[in-house]
């Protein structure tokens, strides 16, 4: 037999209560005394009444969803790099805690952002969360313009800024080279990753600086977070007289490659090279020889890149900015 969905009404008799007391309590207004609230969500729960978002969002202004915007190809986005479903993870645990909902957006071309920008400026959403933002894009500054409450998962590039959750990437590779110093490297190159991205930026800083505390020249080669660009940046770097002792690969993927090419130029790792990566992506494990890497807390990113935006979203000041730590972990390939 047909069940008839629960309305508003019933859910009123049910509680004791009028319907305009109902419909505040259900649309989160605080002009309701304790014993009503509790009635009327009470009453809620056993009916199993679920209200109609749109009434909802007319009564409170907001529509309790939250935007995550990814800058990116869809080829990297969907890739097994882990950063990416990492975020997603952290960001829709916490808001689903927060019965918030999250939409999910792609921002590549010029197209893309002004869909969004447009998405943001209808306030279809009630905050913005913008994940790997490459150099001086246009789309947080239109954001900002907006006036909708946005965060970034790291400092921007350019003049535009914004609130951010970001990791220890400088701290992250310095240490990642000293630990290769130690160990008695000389010849320490790195492949870096792209420099108009602030994860690029800073791990190159970091590594020049380790370099510089040990009085060791800097070898650098530039690659794009994938395995090829990583091959590639190693097959240059072993045309060099002498060639490398060490690398540091500023992604796990990057290393990956690195490995392949030394492995096809049969040098043994990490006898003849040590390999060190970034990321500590699952397939570091499973390398041969399993990758010592830079493990970075991409879950707990997302988690605080979204509890940043729901204290912003409801009038709270936050901190600017939030830098996590990471911790070198120690493997074979180094």
């Amino acid at each position: 037999m047909h069940r008839t969905r629960p309305t508003l009404e019933s859910v009123a008799l049910r509680a004791g209560v009028s319907r305009a007391t109902a419909s505040r309590v259900v649309n989160g207004s605080t002009r309701v005394g304790e014993d009503a609230r509790a009635a009327v969500q009470r009453a809620v729960r056993e009916l199993g009444y679920v209200p109609n978002q749109a009434a909802r969002s007319l009564v409170t202004q907001r529509t309790d969803s939250f935007a995550l915007v990814l800058p990116e190809e869809p080829g990297r986005v969907f890739s097994d790099d882990q950063f990416f479903p990492g975020v997603v993870r952290g960001v829709s645990g916490r808001l689903e805690e927060a019965d918030k909902q999250l939409v999910l957006m792609m921002a590549r071309s010029p197209a893309g952002r002004d869909r969004i920008e447009r998405f943001a400026l209808a306030r279809h959403v009630d905050g913005v969360m913008v994940a790997s933002v490459h150099g001086a894009d246009p789309l947080p500054a239109a954001l900002a313009r907006v006036g909708i409450p946005v965060v970034s998962n790291e400092r921007l590039l350019g003049p535009v800024s914004l609130p951010y959750v970001g990791v220890d990437n400088a701290g992250g590779a310095a240490a990642a080279v000293r630990h290769l110093v130690r160990s008695g490297r000389t010849r320490i190159a790195t492949v870096a990753g792209p420099q108009d991205m602030v994860a690029g930026i800073d791990r190159l800083a970091g590594y020049r600086a380790a370099l510089a505390e040990a009085r060791l020249p800097a070898r650098v080669a530039v690659g794009d977070f994938t395995r090829e660009s990583g091959a590639a940046a190693m097959r240059g770097l072993l045309r060099e007289e002498p060639a490398p002792d060490a690398v540091f690969a500023a992604s796990d993927l990057m290393a990956v490659g690195v490995l392949r090419a030394l492995r096809q130029a049969g040098r043994r790792v990490p006898d003849d090279v040590a390999v060190v990566g970034f990321d500590d992506i699952e397939t570091a494990r499973y390398t041969e020889p399993p990758l010592t890497t830079v493990r970075q807390p991409i879950t707990r990113l997302g988690r605080r890149l979204a509890e940043q935006l729901l204290r912003l979203a409801a009038g709270e000041r936050i901190e600017p900015s939030l830098v996590l730590p990471t911790e070198l972990v120690l493997r074979e390939s180094a």
